[in-house]
């Protein structure tokens, strides 16, 4: 999966679905696999926990999360907004995070106090921070879906107002899973907002989040436990992430 020429399964793959009816892929395990063999060979005393395969969640101090294919339905569909997340956890605390697009050829990458940084094609990689701080009104806002939202009532449980949000902000779009994050990192987005997420999803996300100087928790605003909060808000600025918890 390298930058250099699109994955081997890309655009000609076939789907099943998994018994908790999510979506998955022969590039999934595929991926996974060489992912989890290249730290095996690295860091052969660490654990690894993954999407496709399992493993480890609590009580190793050194930890990898991946994701292999983040937006599974964007890469059956033949789409290149699918991403490869891995991340890194020291005590439980996500301090390195990768979010890799391979069709697109860019990388964005943190590490607990180095800063996030954008890998485009071609060129040097750049430093990139979030967006100036904006009030809802103003701000360009997406999210991955409309689960567990008002949008889709027929869910149980009460819904997230994601239409309050979409009324309220200046621009709202529905935008592809990791790739709303990356672009609140870059300063394209104000704020990205995901329902439902898993471990694997959230992990590589933060330190790219925070290093970008943004901000990130679950919709619940908590930032402790924060892979294992089933849902995430990221934002550029701490009024916009608390303006946008309230309505949500």
């Amino acid at each position: 999966m390298g930058r250099s020429s699109h994955p081997p399964h890309y655009q000609r793959c076939s789907v099943s679905i998994k018994a908790d009816g999510t979506e998955v892929t022969e590039a999934d395990r595929a991926a996974e696999t060489v992912i989890r063999d290249l730290l095996a060979q690295h860091y052969p005393r660490h654990a690894i926990l993954g999407e496709e395969f399992g493993g480890s969640a609590t009580d190793d101090p050194d930890l990898w999360v991946i994701d292999p294919i983040d937006g599974t339905t964007w890469f059956s569909l033949g789409m290149p907004v699918f991403g490869t997340l891995i991340a890194y956890l020291k005590e439980q605390e996500p301090v390195v995070g990768v979010i890799h697009f391979p069709a697109l050829g860019e990388t964005v990458y943190a590490a607990k106090g180095l800063g996030c940084w954008f890998q485009p094609r071609t060129g040097a990689p750049v430093r990139v921070r979030v967006s100036d701080a904006v009030r809802l009104r103003d701000a360009a806002i997406s999210a991955s879906g409309i689960h567990r939202s008002d949008f889709l009532r027929e869910e149980p449980g009460r819904p997230y107002h994601l239409s309050g949000v979409q009324r309220q902000a200046r621009k709202f779009r529905f935008c592809g899973d990791c790739l709303q994050h990356a672009l609140v990192c870059r300063g394209n987005l104000h704020a990205a907002i995901d329902t439902v997420m898993q471990p694997w999803d959230i992990a590589a996300l933060v330190p790219c989040v925070e290093e970008a100087g943004g901000v990130a928790t679950s919709l619940s605003g908590q930032r402790h436990g924060i892979l294992f909060g089933g849902s995430l808000l990221t934002s550029c600025d701490r009024s916009l992430h608390d303006e946008l918890l309230g309505t949500l």
